[in-house]
């Protein structure tokens, strides 16, 4: 069978769940060889890549010893953090942990990626960022939406330097999609019924999006099919940003 990426060798960050590991498991089954990482080592368990193996994305050394030695045509940065609240609610140290977490690792992780997809003739790069962002501004998501903003801007920083080497670069902006650190931040409103309601409100489409939703689209930014598009926010969030 042909499939899109045989031949093609994937890393991807965040793996252990959520968005991060159907991404992975898709990338698998489009025929890619599959490197998922995750900070947590318990979360990798029965994932249906080639490679699997724990990595903490802030540890910046650590990070790019692992890409290197991978040698990606593609790279899938999932690995991110939301907090809640507003300007005046965030403290020093949570604005230095979402960008850490949410803007320099993919920083770090792209500056590995990248010499190995030039020696090669080129790559696909794609970000997970969020409507939270320059697309539209979410209530009480301050650091979210000011650190997955830069995310957008590094994307199309990338596309623009690397467009002539055969690199795409994009991102893409999911709304609210159900995952286990969703459930989680309902959990922590004290209220799960009545958060989960909200969130569902919001949505046009009267659901939350699947993580596999967003893993298709993470295929085909990853694909020969997608050559034509780099530096692009690609919004999925079910009419949510309408």
């Amino acid at each position: 069978m042909n499939l899109p990426l045989s031949g093609k060798r994937a890393f991807v960050t965040a793996a252990g769940q959520g968005i991060g590991r159907s991404s992975a498991e898709a990338l698998e089954q489009a025929g890619a060889h599959v490197i998922a990482t995750d900070l947590r080592a318990d979360l990798l368990d029965g994932i249906k890549v080639s490679e699997a193996f724990a990595l903490d994305v802030l540890d910046k050394k650590a990070l790019q010893d692992a890409i290197q030695q991978a040698g990606p045509d593609i790279l899938v940065n999932c690995a991110g953090v939301v907090h809640a609240g507003t300007i005046e609610q965030a403290s020093d140290e949570e604005f230095d942990f979402a960008i850490n977490l949410n803007v320099r690792a993919q920083f770090n992780a792209i500056q590995a990626a990248l010499p190995g997809m030039r020696a090669r003739g080129g790559g696909a790069i794609v970000n997970i960022a969020s409507v939270a962002s320059t697309v539209m501004g979410v209530p009480n998501r301050f650091l979210y939406s000011t650190s997955k903003a830069a995310v957008i801007g590094l994307t199309k920083s990338v596309a623009r330097d690397y467009v002539t080497e055969g690199i795409t670069c994009n991102c893409i902006a999911p709304g609210t999609v159900d995952s286990p650190s969703l459930h989680e931040r309902l959990q922590a409103t004290g209220d799960y019924e009545q958060a989960m309601r909200d969130f569902v409100a919001r949505q046009p489409m009267g659901r939350i999006g699947r993580a596999d939703e967003i893993a298709d689209l993470v295929v085909y930014l990853a694909s020969a099919k997608s050559q034509y598009m780099t530096g692009q926010c690609v919004v999925i969030d079910g009419g949510m940003s309408l």
